[in-house]
């Protein structure tokens, strides 16, 4: 692998490659921080005029049960109820989305991540303006709350009494609601209260870990209609709940895979109820449809989930947020005659007039137009905030009702000029760009870029060894990095990889079979082909195809023998893997039980789980219950699995440092397995090969059942490419093609609604960020880890220069993800103002953000640095 001078042409010490790798991460924070700054917001809390207050007597509710289902979509119940299909806007997480509940505002994208940091109190709504303080600091204002706590830590001393439960710890699906409910009865008869918040979790547990057709769902949403039900009983039944307004609704909803993230109908389509024997007046019922009215899941009219803020403040007497953009909602002004609404909308206006003048500071919002034709001509200027002055300055031209001889063609005039303002400030104010800093954007590209620049010189030695790889690498990354730049190869990342993965894997057994006479060979070349046209059909993902039949999902439930002889299948595989660790037949004999213990341990936990996660998947298989342990609790059987391949791992590293994968002279050092048993391969490949073995063992409990047979096809493909003659660098290019599409194979996208939650828990009885964040990682990044050890299986076989091998590994590793990683920055500084910079391009930084961190600096150069320390 020397060139010409003697010199390597990957001559990049390893503390060059570490300084290069930490100003990778060094310009993605500088990028994070310009990008997800927070949103400014106008400090204090709004109060009444004279007037306003006057208003506000009029108030036709003194309290409310404010009542949130988790994931909630089509919960609606017909009777004294008014329901809405409510927007919401992506990111369609919990905090951010209770923030918009609850100030009306656009929540920062930063909330993202804040929704996972348990201990995190810089999101505290307490010096932010909501609807709840409001009521609060209302004369004899006082909260209760049960549920979310996520709720406690917006709002940390807000409550007069809470019972919070966590919100991510998904494998509950009853203790967590029913920790809930026990607090209602009581609640219901106490007359201290003027605010009750429920926030039930169930239903989302549920998504997150079997989707929305799961068999436990039905039962839940009926528990949930009862607990409405008892509600309203006590509406009707209890003197001092007269004048009480239930609100049912959903913090967001949820896609077809029970996830949700992102901007999938499924995810932004919550219901919202408003529920009261109060409004029989003002309503005639609403019959429930048995067909969406306006497509996809509009089932009733379509209102933005801001809009409950200002709704909520006018229907309780209270000021609306300072920093609300939500709009009151027109059926309930009908508890107030067409003069009240507009005076109504008018204080409406003029909050959210305080929100745009502080987006706009230098327009003027004086007099403009005094015709109505003049006001209709606003519509088509082209400068956001020039168009709000316009639309507002026909609001200060409107008289006073209050002051006016009633006219009801005047009132409604009105009514429609503060609406057609209100309207236009939603929409022009929620899609408004954040105030990035432009400065960290540059900062933080530029050095990215400088970095791509160095790696690629660095690279080009190693690139023209071979002009013909030094081609295929440079289009691979740069072609990648351009698709960066266009929305829908975002969304759909996927069909690049799978193309790329089909394209090269073609390409190395076309090679392959130039430089073989025997056709069964050349044959076997093509087989990891086949298995990466598989792989394209286990699970659909992306946006576009996310839905439709896959073999996960599609053949796997119907036929589920099929299913469970591929788990099996793979188990044995693991279990061959690990017990060839030595030559000593006494001590092989030995390894071979433990690994027969270990493998037995762990597909009885996949049995139990999926027992009490999938049950459909075990259907007519009453066989599996003998492997079930009885009365033992999951978290004690994951718990008794980790510490197994934990001991198992360590014992083989500590036993074989400095001699492992040391191959005996004149022995291959990679063995296919059936070789391995026959003790081809040597100790040492053997012990590498149980390393990997354990690791699959891991990564297998992380997996959802449908996924294991992944493994024995990726095992299959390892060995096939083993026994091709493949220089580092081929190798170094199949490891990223194969980890990125590996990603894509066990359903991952560049949704945050993808990331699977469903084996975040294992062996966790209570939230801890550090355990559920390792245990997310390995559950989605679960194909990519294990082609890393397989990268290293594949590395050691080149015996001479093996450690110019890793270097090549870790510097064209390097290259292509800070090609990456500035390809995505650049995209996201030119395109900010673009409409899908939050629902697409955000969510793309995210995963660029944990494939940079987590995969490519603590699992491949880490793992790198560590085989190179162990072969030493």
């Amino acid at each position: 692998m020397a060139s010409k001078d003697g010199r390597s042409p990957a001559n990049v010490s390893s503390h060059t490659l570490l300084l290069t790798n930490s100003l990778i991460f060094v310009s993605l924070v500088i990028f994070a921080l310009g990008f997800f700054p927070y949103k400014a917001f106008l400090p204090g809390h709004a109060t009444f005029t004279a007037e306003e207050a006057s208003l506000a007597q009029q108030a036709p509710f003194d309290r409310v049960v404010f009542m949130v289902v988790d994931a909630l979509r089509r919960l609606i119940r017909t009777g004294s109820a008014i329901p809405y299909t409510a927007h919401a806007g992506a990111p369609t997480i919990t905090m951010p989305r209770i923030k918009a509940i609850t100030t009306g505002s656009t929540p920062s994208f930063l909330d993202v991540i804040l929704n996972f940091a348990e201990g995190d109190k810089s999101s505290s709504l307490e010096s932010q303006d909501t609807w709840l303080g409001q009521l609060k600091a209302k004369r004899g204002g006082r909260l209760v709350f049960y549920g979310d706590d996520t709720w406690l830590k917006l709002f940390p001393s807000t409550f007069a009494r809470a019972d919070g439960t966590s919100s991510f710890f998904v494998s509950d699906f009853t203790e967590v609601d029913f920790n809930v409910t026990r607090n209602v009865p009581a609640a219901l008869d106490q007359n201290d209260w003027t605010g009750m918040i429920l926030h039930y979790l169930g239903l989302d547990h549920i998504g997150h870990k079997s989707g929305p057709t799961s068999p436990h769902m039905i039962p839940k949403q009926a528990e949930m209609d009862d607990i409405v039900r008892r509600i309203y009983r006590a509406l009707e039944s209890k003197s001092h709940l007269q004048s009480t307004l239930l609100v049912l609704c959903g913090d967001h909803g949820m896609n077809d895979a029970g996830n949700h993230g992102g901007s999938a109908e499924g995810e932004t389509s919550p219901a919202l109820v408003f529920i009261s024997p109060k409004l029989r007046s003002i309503s005639q019922g609403v019959e429930c449809p048995t067909a969406p009215l306006s497509g996809g899941l509009g089932f009733y009219t379509k209102v933005e989930q801001s809009d409950v803020a200002p709704t909520l403040a006018g229907l309780l007497g209270v000021p609306v947020p300072r920093n609300n953009l939500g709009v009151f909602i027109p059926d309930l002004l009908r508890f107030w005659t067409q003069g009240d609404s507009v005076r109504l909308l008018k204080q409406n206006a003029g909050q959210v007039l305080g929100v745009v003048k502080e987006t706009f500071p230098t327009l003027s919002f004086g007099d403009g137009p005094q015709s109505e034709a003049q006001s209709e001509a606003c519509a088509d200027i082209t400068s956001d905030g020039t168009r709000l002055a316009c639309f507002w300055s026909g609001i200060r031209n409107l008289g006073n009702p209050k002051g006016q001889q009633r006219n009801e063609q005047i009132e409604q005039a009105a009514l429609h000029t503060v609406s057609a303002f209100l309207t236009q400030a939603q929409m022009i104010m929620s899609n408004t760009a954040s105030n990035y800093s432009i400065g960290k954007l540059y900062a933080g590209t530029a050095i990215a870029a400088l970095v791509t620049l160095w790696t690629f010189f660095r690279s080009f030695p190693v690139l023209m060894l071979k002009p013909t790889f030094g081609v295929w690498f440079l289009l691979v990354t740069l072609i990648y990095g351009v698709t960066m730049f266009a929305s829908s190869y975002v969304e759909e990342e996927h069909q690049y990889w799978y193309l790329v993965a089909s394209t090269w894997l073609g390409w190395l057994a076309m090679k392959q079979g130039r430089h073989r006479s025997n056709i069964w060979s050349a044959a076997a070349a093509v087989t990891p082909l086949l298995i990466m046209r598989i792989l394209r059909g286990w699970n659909q993902t992306g946006q576009k195809h996310a839905s439709q039949p896959d073999i996960a999902r599609g053949i796997f439930p119907a036929h589920n023998y099929v299913l469970w002889s591929l788990v099996f299948a793979s188990y044995l595989v693991v279990l061959v893997k690990m017990s060839v660790l030595t030559q000593s037949r006494m001590l092989r004999s030995l390894s071979f039980v433990v690994a027969l213990v270990l493998c037995t341990m762990a597909l009885a936990f996949k049995i139990s789980f999926t027992m009490a996660d999938s049950p459909e998947l075990l259907r007519g298989i009453e066989i599996f219950r003998a492997f079930v342990p009885s009365g033992m609790d999951l978290v004690i059987q994951a718990r008794a699995v980790f510490l197994g391949t934990v001991i198992y791992a360590a014992g083989i590293t500590l036993s074989n440092r400095g001699k492992w994968l040391r191959p005996e002279s004149g022995k291959r050092v990679f063995t296919p397995i059936v070789a391995g048993l026959k003790n081809d391969g040597g100790e040492q490949q053997g012990q590498a090969e149980a390393f990997q073995g354990v690791l699959a063992l891991f990564l297998m409990t992380q997996s959802r059942v449908t996924n294991i047979p992944l493994f024995a096809l990726f095992e299959v493909q390892m060995q096939v490419l083993a026994s091709m003659d493949l220089s580092a660098r081929e190798i170094s290019l199949t490891s990223i093609i194969l980890q990125y599409s590996s990603f894509f194979a066990f359903g991952g996208s560049n949704a945050i609604s993808s990331v699977d939650l469903s084996n975040a828990y294992n062996g966790v009885s209570g939230y801890s960020v550090a355990a559920v964040a390792l245990l997310t990682f390995c559950s989605n990044w679960a194909g990519p880890l294990w082609w890393v050890t397989a990268t290293l299986l594949l590395t050691g076989r080149h015996r001479r220069d093996r450690r110019e091998g890793l270097r090549q590994l870790q510097l064209l590793s390097t290259c292509f993800m800070a090609n990456a990683n500035m390809f995505v920055m650049l995209a996201c500084t030119l395109l900010r103002t673009h409409l899908f910079i939050w629902t697409v391009f955000s969510p793309k930084y995210l995963y660029t953000l944990a494939w940079s961190f987590g995969q490519h600096f603590c699992i491949n150069m880490t793992a790198f640095k560590l085989y190179i320390w162990l072969w030493s």
